[in-house]
């Protein structure tokens, strides 16, 4: 059994990895905004940074040893477990758009906002087959305070 201190720095690993995975997301909208300017098309930008994610990602798979022709039939599974990579598409691409007209701050203080209703409203009815965590008064409050941030970051 694990003990406490190593659960506990398991715990930092995780949260300082989700933070840096939280700075990524602009670091990616302004350099694809960036890109976008240069070629005169944020679909275009959207399409390739995401060319260059799937040619990252094969060369992953292919040399870690992981890449299984097997695993891209369907099988007894949803049809909708096949469409991450479409909503990808439509954040990259909405992100490119937004990002200069809004700015960084707001533009993703709302995607945080967004975030976090939709979070919530996935925890609590389990949609999409995730595990049902029940609203909680301290869910709500955070979400009200992070729509209030939203709102802050927009007037000053």
């Amino acid at each position: 059994m694990p003990d406490q201190n190593m659960l506990m720095q398991t715990k930092i690993v995780l949260i300082v990895s989700a933070l840096a995975l939280g700075a990524i997301l602009p670091t990616q909208a302004a350099i694809n905004s960036k890109l976008a300017r240069a070629i005169g098309s944020p679909v275009y930008a959207a399409f390739i940074s995401f060319a260059v994610g799937t040619v990252a990602l094969f060369l992953y798979l292919i040399i870690t040893k992981q890449f299984n022709v097997q695993a891209l039939q369907p099988k007894q599974h949803p049809w909708w477990i096949w469409i991450g990579g479409l909503l990808g598409t439509f954040f990259v691409a909405g992100i490119v758009i937004l990002m200069p007209r809004l700015g960084v701050v707001l533009t993703f203080s709302l995607v945080i906002a967004g975030q976090m209703i939709a979070s919530i409203l996935f925890d609590q009815f389990g949609w999409l087959s995730v595990a049902i965590r029940e609203i909680s008064l301290g869910k709500i409050a955070g979400v009200i305070l992070l729509i209030a941030g939203v709102v802050m970051v927009r007037r000053f």
